[in-house]
Formats: structure tokens, C-alpha cells, sequence
């Protein structure tokens, strides 16, 4: 056997704990499920496509207004392991929200190794910004803005929770309530995976942007949440990663999804019914209350 390389995990174990493609032999057909679904809906739904927020190609969004004018905002960060994944396969659940009078905006941003993961942290800060400060041209309401995002998505959620957007002009509590999805919270893991390959982390830049050693500031109520079917590898980062947010004094709450592995999740997310839906229209005071 190999060497202990990372928190008692060996050579040979890290692929499939912290890889999810790995864990997951069949995620191709959830993915093609994901899109067709999302599909339909960039067909369907009322939308304003690929609005810019940046310079570069992919630093574009897509709104989805909810009925009426002042309406909540979720803004979803979409996975892909930083490399991977698009705004345009990853909207599937926005007809769900909508329906709910949501405004959703599904962000894009630029991929690995053509950037840093540095530079996409601040692409997604970026747009959370724009958002805050053009939404209500698009009838959402920026004083109830709300932030979601799966994988690589839900790591630029903690990141976003822990920027002091007071240094930028806007308002502490810009970011009403979030909810990261299965997230990337320690980056010194990636570091010994193959994905590494694309994403091109080094010791450094995997200090400078890992959620555990730059945690939320204690301004956001926070849902860290994880398929009860993940490797015990990712699951444990997100139990350790609620704990640190608790720690800090982030108001922070912790849900396991039963059964949902890394690519089921997003038809959880999908569904109105299930507990990780219900999390994000609970924040928005949206979720009906259980009899």
C-alpha cells in the first residue's frame, strides 16, 4: 500500500473519495438528464440569455424573472470542478423557483486551465456584484438576494460569504441567505487528485482559496448540505466545513440528502418536495409550512 497522502487517505483511495466522476461511474447519463431538463427550460421559461457581467466570452448569466416586480433573487453557481460545466446545462430547476416567484440567475464564468481558480473566485464575486446592482432591471429585488451553488459551485459560495463586500461599497449583509450544495471546501484535497491536472493548484493558490482556511464571515445564515451517498471523503469535508462556519459564529445549519450521490443532487434541486428545495425557499420565507 501507498503512503498516507491526505487526512488518512492513501494514494489509491483519493480518486474515488474526492473525485466524484470516479465515485459516481455513471454520471454521463445524469449529466444528459441535467441538460435535456435544462434544455426545455431555457426553451420554455421567460428568460433574458447570456447577459454580460465581465469582458471574457464566459462571463455572462442567465436571468429567469420571476412573475411580478420585486421579487427574491437566487443566484446559482453551477459545478464542474472549476473545470468544467455550463450555465446552459445547469438551469433545470429554475422553472421550479420561478413558478415560486423567484428571480434566478444562473451564473457562467471562465474554466481551468485558461484561468486560475484565483481568477474565477473573482469572476463569481464579480457577478454576485452586478447582480446586487442590476437586478432590479430585471424585476428582482437586490435587498433579498440569495446565493446557491453545487461542487465547485458551492465553493464559490463559501468564497463569496467570505468577502468583505463593505470594502467594495456595498451593504454587509448584501447576501441574505446561501446554500452550498456538496461543495469544494478544502483545497489542500485537490492537490492529490487528478483533476489537479487541469485545475493547476499549487500550494499556494490552494491556501489563498480554500473555504477552510478563509471561512464566511459570520454576516450569511448557511446551509451546507451533502448527498448522503458521497464517498465518506466528501461527506466529512462538508461535516468539517459546518463545523468551522459554526465555530466562527456563521448561523449554520447542516442536511444530509439521503441517498443523493455528487450528480442526483441537482434533481433534488429540481423538486419543490425535497429537503434541499425546501432549504432554499425556507431562507426566502417561500417553503409552506409543514402541518
Amino acid at each position: 500500500m501507498s503512503a498516507v497522502v491526505y487526512k488518512g487517505f492513501r494514494k489509491e483511495e483519493i480518486e474515488f473519495h474526492f473525485n466524484p466522476q470516479v465515485a459516481v461511474p455513471d454520471h454521463p447519463r445524469w449529466a444528459e438528464e441535467r441538460r435535456k431538463a435544462s434544455l426545455r427550460v431555457r426553451g420554455t421559461v421567460k428568460s433574458w440569455l447570456n447577459v454580460p457581467y465581465g469582458n471574457s466570452p464566459r462571463q455572462v448569466m442567465d436571468i429567469f424573472p420571476g412573475d411580478k416586480a420585486g421579487t427574491p433573487v437566487l443566484v446559482y453557481i453551477h459545478g464542474g470542478y472549476w473545470r468544467g460545466g455550463s450555465k446552459d446545462d445547469n438551469c433545470q430547476f429554475a422553472e421550479v423557483f420561478v413558478r415560486r416567484g423567484v428571480t434566478v440567475v444562473v451564473l457562467e464564468h471562465d474554466l481551468c486551465p485558461s484561468v486560475t481558480v484565483t481568477e474565477i473566485v473573482r469572476q463569481a464575486r464579480s457577478a454576485v456584484a452586478w447582480v446586487y446592482g442590476h437586478i432590479s432591471a430585471y424585476g428582482g429585488d437586490p435587498s433579498r438576494l440569495y446565493l446557491s451553488g453545487s461542487s465547485a459551485g458551492g465553493h464559490l459560495v463559501a468564497m463569496a460569504l467570505a468577502h468583505d463586500w463593505e470594502k467594495q461599497g456595498l451593504p454587509r449583509h448584501m447576501i441574505k441567505g446561501a446554500v452550498a450544495i456538496s461543495g469544494v471546501y478544502d483545497l489542500d484535497a485537490v492537490l492529490h487528485v487528478s483533476v489537479n491536472e487541469e485545475i493547476r493548484l499549487d500550494a499556494e493558490s490552494a491556501r489563498e482559496n480554500s473555504p477552510f482556511l478563509h471561512p464566511p464571515l459570520p454576516y450569511t445564515p448557511l446551509v451546507v448540505a451533502v448527498g448522503g451517498g458521497e464517498p465518506r471523503g466528501w461527506k466529512q469535508m462538508s461535516e468539517d466545513f459546518f463545523r468551522l462556519c459554526r465555530e466562527r459564529g456563521v448561523e449554520c445549519e447542516y442536511l444530509e440528502i439521503p441517498d443523493a450521490h455528487h450528480f442526483s443532487l441537482s434533481s433534488h434541486l429540481a423538486d419543490p418536495d425535497s429537503p434541499l428545495a425546501r432549504a432554499i425557499l425556507t431562507q426566502m420565507d417561500l417553503a409552506p409550512v409543514k402541518s
